[in-house]
């Protein structure tokens, strides 16, 4: 078994042990009981709204959650003496909150509105959307030893990240919004349930997956400055 295997059987475990698989399942039933009240002809504009607010909260705070979970149990400190590389350790961060985000909000979009939307395009925008907001998320919290300290900030940083909704429910049109990272995904996650042009989702699968590229990178610079020099 390699590294990076043994590294996402240790995170699923870990999250399964701080409750995160059930805080992900009660967050899927109360927001299917929410979107079943709504008149379905609704939900091809509602659901790419719901589906990336819920991942700030499995993607981004999960994944602060877990970064301050280890650092509080000096787990961070001690990856640093063993053979686990960074970009390991990144990536199973990547694979585990990816895989739990995926399949809960696969199942919610499945249970309210069944199978009539396009999963190919879904499943892009979910996985491209999870990776940028888990490295995100780490990128955010790594200097911050306390979730006190974090929260203020983590709202401002979430807040930013919603921009691309005015776009899309109307309120503010600009072509500069193209530049913002989420709007490649939030049109993904759109084209599940209502057409957009190829172009658009052309662009949203290399805008966002650049992104990630980037934020890996900066994650890893982040990872040596934060934890591994323990800058201030």
């Amino acid at each position: 078994m390699t590294r990076l295997q043994t590294a996402v059987r240790w995170d699923m475990r870990l999250q399964f042990r701080n409750g995160f698989y059930y805080a992900a399942a009660f967050i899927a039933v109360i927001m299917t009981i929410v979107l079943w009240q709504l008149p379905k002809a609704e939900l091809p504009t509602i659901l790419p709204v719901f589906v990336l607010g819920n991942m700030t909260i499995g993607t981004f705070y999960f994944m602060a959650g877990l970064v301050l979970l280890e650092k509080g149990d000096g787990v961070l400190e001690g990856l640093i003496v063993t053979p686990l590389r960074q970009s390991e350790y990144l990536a199973a961060k990547l694979v585990s909150l990816t895989l739990l985000t995926i399949v809960e909000n696969v199942g919610i979009v499945t249970a309210v509105y069944g199978l009539n939307y396009n999963l190919l395009l879904l499943a892009l925008g979910l996985g491209l959307m999870a990776c940028f907001n888990v490295l995100f998320g780490f990128i955010a919290v790594a200097r911050y030893d306390s979730i006190n300290r974090f929260l203020l900030p983590s709202i401002l940083i979430t807040m930013t990240l919603t921009l691309p909704l005015l776009d899309y429910l109307g309120f503010w049109t600009s072509p500069l919004l193209y530049l913002h990272p989420v709007q490649a995904t939030l049109l993904l996650l759109k084209g599940a349930f209502q057409p957009i042009a190829a172009w658009q989702a052309v662009y949203g699968v290399l805008y966002a997956a650049l992104w990630v590229g980037l934020l890996f990178k900066a994650s890893q610079r982040i990872f040596y400055r934060f934890i591994i020099l323990k800058q201030a």
